[in-house]
């Protein structure tokens, strides 16, 4: 598989925070790729900077074999990178299907009846389309959840960034989520999550990167890595010589 995403030596920092740290790494096309870290460790702030939200002080982003670095955040959708928040940001007042709709025409540039379908197509993936007409304000909190992957979606990305999408939920409702991602993926979606439910990740993944301060300090198959010494004293607060 050929590397879709590049990141390569990006570095940001604010005054004495430092957020990304010479960080460095590849995502094949079609692989799902998990993110983990400490709190403050910098995660969501990598994703700001590959969304474009963020600008690097240093290093380089290649995206589909062009440069991105200096790109905006709406060009950088519009090539194929979409995100979900760790806070749901529906549009509360319009219904599901018009924030899929949104979507569908903002992101993936589509219009007309070929837009609405593609919103209603999504919203099936999606879990959502016997909610269609609901208003976005009154979901519950897997609904709302399930809309924010939804309106990243129906952006037709060929990179879908999920930012904790499973935190706070039940272990029934995240097993659910977790399905609906695995399905997907399994479509051909190339995926970077962010997330601390360790299981949810494990479900779903074929590598795991850890970070810290910025840094990365681990990269590679997801249970050597959750076994390794160096991961379970940062990551899980594990004294090694115990």
């Amino acid at each position: 598989m050929s590397a879709l995403l590049s990141v390569s030596g990006l570095q940001k920092s604010f005054g004495a925070v430092v957020v990304a740290d010479a960080t460095s790494f590849d995502v094949a096309s079609g692989e799902a790729v998990g993110i983990l870290g400490p709190n403050g460790a910098g995660k969501t702030s990598l994703f700001n900077l590959i969304t474009g939200a963020l600008k690097p002080s240093g290093g380089r982003i290649t995206f589909d074999g062009a440069d991105i670095t200096a790109s905006s955040a709406a060009a950088r959708c519009k090539m194929g990178i979409a995100r979900s928040f760790q806070i749901p940001q529906p549009f509360g007042g319009m219904t599901v299907f018009e924030n899929a709709l949104v979507g569908a025409t903002q992101g993936a540039g589509l219009s007309g009846h070929e837009a609405e379908q593609y919103a209603m197509d999504v919203l099936d993936q999606t879990g959502l389309l016997a909610r269609a007409n609901t208003r976005a304000g009154t979901l519950t909190l897997l609904e709302r959840k399930r809309l924010e992957l939804t309106r990243a979606l129906a952006a037709k990305p060929k990179l879908l960034l999920l930012d904790e999408i499973a935190g706070g939920l039940t272990e029934a409702e995240c097993q659910s989520l977790i399905a609906t991602i695995k399905d997907i993926h399994a479509g051909g979606t190339t995926i970077i999550w962010i997330e601390h439910v360790v299981h949810a990740l494990m479900a779903v993944v074929e590598r795991l990167i850890v970070i810290d301060f910025g840094k990365k300090i681990a990269e590679g198959a997801p249970k050597p890595i959750m076994e390794s010494a160096e991961v379970k004293e940062i990551y899980l607060g594990v004294d090694p010589d115990v």
